[in-house]
């Protein structure tokens, strides 16, 4: 195991991948690979029925491949099958990109802005690109919540317009809480291709900083395929 950063760690299975507990300043562990296939041929093969169109794993199966394109799909089953074992839910999904959320010019709760994510139980994120653009993090002290900016916090309160006392749920009830600003010196690092992370999240038992992340600007004519859970 190889400590990349103090926000990252490096593994080199699946058992230290979710095993391995978060503390300190490190909420994000990624079992790092370098992977064989020709996922491109995946993705040329599967149907966008919508701009995120989940791939069952009969579709994926039903796929006629050479085989190169065989290794990777071996590499998604077992991906799929790890996780499933683990008890998580995992989904894979192609992509063409997210919905957008413009309702206001000085705040965003899609995606594509930094977030965390939140969980009423104790989970984790996981997360592997396989084809197209891969997500970023950021460490947490490179960033500020958004709520917390003032122009932002002021525009918030004349919309809420409602009791100071319930302003804070006002703000968790729309996500706007979730969603992070990064600073002018900030790094983000991006995730990657084929590797498999796990990001931390926020829920009332974990023990560290949810992991601030975003997904990418997909590359102009290219799907995504990403699994997540």
């Amino acid at each position: 195991m190889t400590l990349v950063s103090d926000q990252i760690r490096r593994v080199s299975t699946f058992s230290e991948l979710v095993n391995t507990e978060f503390k300190g300043t490190m909420n994000a562990l990624c079992w790092y690979r370098n992977l064989e296939g020709d996922f491109k041929e995946i993705v040329s093969q599967l149907q966008l029925n919508e701009d995120i169109t989940e791939v069952l794993t009969e579709d994926l199966q039903a796929l006629q491949l050479s085989e190169k394109g065989n290794l990777a799909r071996g590499t998604i089953l077992n991906d799929l099958q790890l996780l499933t074992d683990f008890g998580a839910s995992p989904s894979l999904n192609l992509l063409k990109c997210y919905e957008r959320d413009e309702e206001f010019d000085f705040i965003s709760t899609d995606v594509y802005s930094y977030h965390v994510d939140r969980s009423p139980v104790a989970t984790d994120t996981f997360l592997c690109t396989y084809y197209g653009a891969a997500s970023d993090i950021i460490s947490n002290e490179q960033a500020e919540q958004k709520i917390l900016i003032p122009e932002i916090r002021k525009k918030l309160q004349e919309l809420y317009n409602g009791s100071a006392e319930e302003f804070e749920d006002f703000l968790k009830e729309n996500y706007f809480d979730l969603h992070y600003q990064e600073k002018s010196n900030s790094e983000p690092v991006n995730l990657g291709l084929g590797h498999l992370w796990r990001l931390a999240v926020d829920h009332p038992d974990q023990q560290v900083l949810p992991c601030i992340h975003r997904a990418p600007r997909e590359n102009e004519g290219e799907y995504r395929l990403l699994l997540i859970c």
